[in-house]
């Protein structure tokens, strides 16, 4: 039995193929299941059953699209509501495939319906699939169904993720969805490319910690702000997404990428942020294109609002595309690529400094503005420093101080993202892009959070 990985790093997840040579289980697909496809034929395997762990709060499926297009088997949790067909399945059932056989468990708490799946077959230990249960080092988020359930669920998971440990060998493999920079991880997610049964109750916080209340303030206490696009996935998860259509979006010409500017839609410029400090067509806002694109266009740009993009190539639009399908932005108002000074039809063109610490340090009474998370801030803040983090800006741009503002997060990439906000909103910015760590060594005082 082989498990291929397939890396979505832009969401911080994993999907799973485990073939037995002869037919193939996909698990946990993404939107875009052409990587999916190309890699079952790579194998030169059917796909015979495609398995959901959960309804995902942070990316739309692609499990109905490739069972519908594969002709495999669709499995989803049995207590989920849905608006398609399925084989619904409870805690204990069992499926197979091919030479393997699907033994499902339930693991609420990331999610009430929530399951995991062992699979085994063949040689060698059976491997378990835990989605957003159990993570490598701690386990999913608990919050995501309100603060009122929070508590609930965060004891339903707990007990969880102690059921796999307790019924699984220690050479267990564990397979989860979550944890490589998803936001739907919670307390101490370290990453890491495998783990397994064994090495988890040594180091997870749910099955290290016995107490579990401790368990439960030490997660609730840890949960963090999460994207804003999360709030519809369930919904279009829960009503059967289709295939997305990755064909390149509407070509958009100078004179009207200038109208929809004036008219105040979105446009978002995919470049190197220094690139676009340097020069870049006012009005429009920077996220450069990398793996953290589509959860900060998710996070600010507000739902189904008209979203152009400018890029430096078709490839760069197709890749920021294919991001932003996994999220259910279906399609793009149109795109723009080529030289800025081709595409400036009546757009002045603009810019503002870069800097780092040292850099702000020299301007005696810097206006400083902290755009990093609440928990990150209580870590320590520049004294005398605003905060308002940066999915907050745009509905709060009215608390910018006036004149001069230098802006800074973490290491640089959401000051970036804010800095341009501020720009497309007529302030005079300068951007800070350096790590947060540096702020002391170039002489800041840094107060803690009372």
């Amino acid at each position: 039995m082989r498990v291929d990985v397939i890396e979505t790093p832009d969401l911080g997840d994993r999907s799973y193929v485990v073939s037995d040579g002869g037919c193939a289980i996909v698990v946990d697909p993404q939107r875009d299941t052409d990587r999916v496809q190309t890699l079952l034929t790579e194998l030169g395997v059917p796909v015979t059953l495609v398995l959901e762990t959960h309804l995902h709060n942070d990316y739309v499926t692609g499990g109905l699209a490739l069972a519908r297009a594969t002709g495999a088997t669709y499995v989803v949790a049995g207590r989920d509501e849905v608006a398609f067909d399925r084989c619904a399945v409870h805690d204990g059932d069992d499926l197979s495939a091919g030479t393997m056989h699907v033994r499902v468990v339930a693991t609420p708490g990331h999610t009430d319906t929530h399951v995991s799946y062992v699979i085994s077959g063949g040689e060698g230990p059976a491997v378990v699939f835990t989605g957003g249960s159990l993570l490598y080092g701690s386990v999913g988020r608990t919050d995501l169904l309100g603060a009122d359930r929070t508590d609930e669920l965060t004891r339903k998971l707990w007990h969880s993720a102690r059921r796999l440990a307790s019924t699984l060998a220690d050479s267990t493999p564990v397979y989860p969805t979550h944890g490589f920079g998803s936001f739907c991880s919670s307390g101490g997610a370290s990453g890491g490319s495998d783990s397994t049964i064994g090495q988890e109750k040594q180091r997870n916080d749910a099955l290290t910690e016995d107490d579990e209340q401790a368990f439960v303030d030490k997660l609730v206490a840890g949960l963090t702000g999460y994207p804003a696009y999360y709030a519809h996935m369930g919904a279009l998860n829960a009503a059967g997404p289709q295939a997305p259509d990755l064909s390149p979006p509407a070509p958009v010409d100078p004179v009207e990428l200038a109208g929809r500017i004036g008219a105040g839609e979105w446009v978002v410029d995919l470049r190197d942020k220094s690139a676009y400090a340097g020069r870049h067509l006012a009005g429009t806002v920077s996220v450069e294109m990398g793996t953290q694109f589509s959860t900060y266009v998710g996070w600010i740009v507000p739902w189904g609002a008209p979203l152009t993009v400018l890029g430096e190539s078709p490839e760069q639009v197709a890749a920021a595309q294919r991001q932003l399908v996994r999220i259910g932005i279906d399609r793009l108002a149109g795109a723009a690529t080529g030289e800025l000074a081709t595409l400036a039809e009546g757009v002045p063109l603009r810019t503002y400094p870069v800097t780092d610490f040292e850099g702000v340090a020299a301007e005696p009474g810097a206006q400083v503005l902290d755009v990093r998370r609440q928990d990150e801030r209580a870590g320590g803040f520049v004294a005398g420093s605003v905060h308002i983090p940066l999915n907050e800006l745009v509905d709060r741009m009215d608390e910018v101080p006036a004149g001069r503002v230098w802006v800074h997060c973490a290491g640089g990439f959401r000051a970036s993202i804010a800095a341009s906000l501020l720009d497309r909103a007529q302030h005079d910015v300068v951007h800070v892009d350096d790590d947060f760590d540096n702020a002391q060594k170039a002489g800041f005082e840094i107060e803690l959070d009372a």
